[in-house]
């Protein structure tokens, strides 16, 4: 892999720290975000499963003989070993017998059964879930303002950012992370995530488990978590969506077994809910927010372009949500923290909530335009107040994240005002 080829992840720090840590590191995510990449770039041998070259012949050669598989410089590479599940508890006594750190990376795009695993890999194995690039790592984000810092209530200087139009942001949804899709002409970049999509129904639901499933249903199904992208919608209401909309019913049971399908191949990356403090007397809603990897897939899936997404706002307004809670999860994960949402049953919501290390927590309201700041802090300002009011632990920072925002700065109440193209970790 040439050098200036490789654009620097978050994870590239995290997987470092881990390499130092535990004996081997499991890099686990969706299809086509750099696992591969990334893992080339810190080990020093490599073998690689699904390679199909002499009739897949890594794949045989390593069935026949595990301890081939593991043989080389280490940190030693394994690619998509799920292939193989029997490597997995192959590594754990490798790295029991050798006794040392930073041995193997693993990488993997689906989550295999348990079936010929026997064990966890605590305390061996640590896995890193690697997501599509954010924004910054892309090189679309100016990175002039710091999310950890501004959770840590240092706001630093008001920063002018410069103007960001709707067309730019419906492209960079369209365009979605996908490392592979960076510099794709714009008239053609939604192609890729479009044929994410056919690849994982084409091949990956039918071979994670060898099973035969209904693929209509599982389209259906697709189509419907994009509809309800970025919203709280249960698996009633899904089914009720497929039913009033498409005109097909799908029982629950399986419903709930290719929701799991979906899950097990990192197609899916839900958001979970968020409670301040066993001490407050408000009730918290326990619903995740529903999110695809990324957000390109929700556009791809409903047929979207720039053009079309522009002409339905209120699309556009759930799509954009979920790229800033995309890039949220991967800046906030760099440094330790967590992403959540906040709904509790006084119809208060909070978009995104970030947890640091220390337990201190952010409030996000995320916003498409800037006429929408005012709302957006008052709304964050009220929930605080009630949340403190009610005897749980407020947040330390109150956050505006805009898509349309030229400026990044604190308001007079304190409430932080954050450009998504000026964000990093």
């Amino acid at each position: 892999m040439a050098e200036l080829e490789y654009k620097p992840r978050y994870m590239d720090h995290l997987l470092e720290e881990m390499l130092d840590t535990a004996g081997a590191v499991c890099i686990e995510g969706p299809k086509w975000v750099g696992k591969t990449w990334t893992g080339l770039k810190h080990c020093k041998s490599s073998l690689f499963l699904g390679d199909p070259s002499g009739n897949f012949q890594n794949r045989h050669l390593a069935s026949l003989d595990i301890s081939w598989a593991l043989k080389g410089n280490v940190p030693r590479l394994v690619d998509e070993w799920q292939e193989l599940p029997p490597l997995w508890d192959a590594v754990r006594y490798v790295v029991d017998q050798r006794g040392a750190r930073g041995q193997f990376i693993l990488t993997g795009s689906a989550t295999p059964q348990r079936k010929g695993i026997l064990h966890s890999g605590a305390g061996r194995i640590v896995t890193l879930h690697m997501r599509p690039m954010s924004l910054y790592e892309s090189g679309d984000s100016t990175g002039d303002v710091s999310l950890q810092q501004i959770c840590k209530g240092n706001a630093g200087s008001p920063k002018i950012t410069g103007d960001v139009s709707l067309h730019d942001l419906a492209q960079l949804i369209i365009r979605g992370g996908w490392p592979g899709n960076l510099g794709t002409p714009s008239k053609n970049a939604g192609v890729i995530p479009a044929n994410y999509i056919k690849a994982v129904l084409n091949e990956d639901v039918q071979r994670i488990d060898d099973t035969r499933r209904d693929m209509k249903k599982i389209r259906l199904l697709l189509r419907s978590l994009a509809r309800n992208e970025s919203t709280t919608a249960s698996n009633r209401s899904l089914r009720r969506d497929i039913q009033e909309i498409d005109g097909e019913n799908v029982e629950e049971k399986t419903l709930a077994l290719y929701l799991e399908i979906l899950d097990r191949l990192f197609l899916t990356d839900n958001q979970l809910p968020f409670a301040p403090s066993v001490r407050s007397s408000i009730r918290i809603k326990q619903s995740e927010k529903r999110h695809l990897a990324d957000p390109s897939l929700a556009a791809a899936i409903l047929g979207l372009n720039p053009e079309k997404l522009i002409g339905d706002l209120e699309t556009f307004g759930f799509l954009f949500e979920a790229l800033c809670e995309r890039d949220l999860r991967i800046y906030a994960e760099s440094f330790g923290g967590r992403l959540y949402h906040y709904q509790d049953y006084k119809n208060q919501e909070i978009d995104a909530v970030i947890e640091m290390p220390d337990s201190s927590w952010a409030a996000v309201e995320i916003k498409l335009g800037a006429n929408q700041i005012d709302s957006a802090a008052a709304n964050l300002l009220k929930i605080k107040g009630n949340i403190e009011s009610a005897g749980g632990k407020g947040p330390s920072s109150l956050i505006v994240l805009c898509g349309l925002s030229a400026a990044a700065y604190q308001r007079p109440d304190g409430v932080y005002v954050v450009p998504l193209t000026a964000l990093k970790a």
